[in-house]
């Protein structure tokens, strides 16, 4: 299959992918954490054996220089989005393979199962202008809510105050690190790579707020 677009290095791209068939591609805890471990440990110019590194801390992994910058990431039952900013030549493209082949071998593994995990190649967004690349912050990052209501984004969100709870207690994206929680999964995300839109947590949350406000009143599609 032929990518529609080029990688460039310090472009900005929206990068998902999902389960072939649309399966789920996470179906435990610990699917989870090992997914969100391998979005820092491939993003590395340096090859790497997961069972020797597995037990260490984020901080204390030897991975080299990476290969991206992250911005934002989320993990649904069966896809996944990821912000990135390419720093090296060809730096997307060998970080994805590398993290979606460690992820599927360790899938088949797990479950017993052969053959293709995620649907051909990875997709790819190119962000072109400033209003795009700052939207994606709320597109990613407000994607859980719909494991809690799921025609939010078509319908508008009919609970806000339980759409925040959630959005706080959901641990598989970078929502939380924009919101100052201290947690080692900062160490995934290059924040000082993207542009300030938020200098402080508040910005932040009232982006969210704002967002979700909108959803309610107008039921138009994010």
């Amino acid at each position: 299959m032929t990518r529609k677009i080029k990688f460039g290095v310090d472009e900005y791209y929206h990068v998902y992918n999902r389960g072939v068939e649309k399966r789920k591609i996470f179906l435990d805890k610990a699917d989870r954490e090992h997914f969100v471990r391998l979005l820092f440990i491939s993003n590395s110019t340096k090859s790497f054996e997961y069972r020797n590194i597995k037990k260490l801390l984020f901080e204390d992994i030897e991975r080299g220089e990476p290969l991206v910058a992250i911005g934002a990431y989320c993990l649904m039952p069966n896809h996944f989005h990821l912000l990135l900013r390419e720093i090296v030549p060809g730096g997307i493209s060998i970080f994805m393979g590398k993290f979606l082949t460690a992820y599927s071998m360790y899938f088949n593994k797990k479950y017993e199962r052969k053959g293709r995990l995620f649907e051909n190649t990875f997709q790819a967004q190119y962000v072109d202008n400033d209003n795009y690349l700052k939207y994606l912050f709320a597109y990613i990052h407000l994607n859980p809510i719909k494991l809690i209501e799921p025609d939010w984004k078509e319908k508008g969100i009919k609970d806000k105050k339980a759409a925040l709870k959630y959005l706080n207690e959901y641990k598989y994206s970078s929502y939380l690190e924009y919101t100052g929680v201290d947690r080692e999964e900062s160490n995934i995300l290059s924040r000082n790579i993207f542009p300030e839109y938020f200098e402080q947590t508040q910005d932040f949350s009232e982006f969210i707020n704002d967002w979700l406000t909108f959803q309610k009143e107008n039921g138009i599609t994010l």
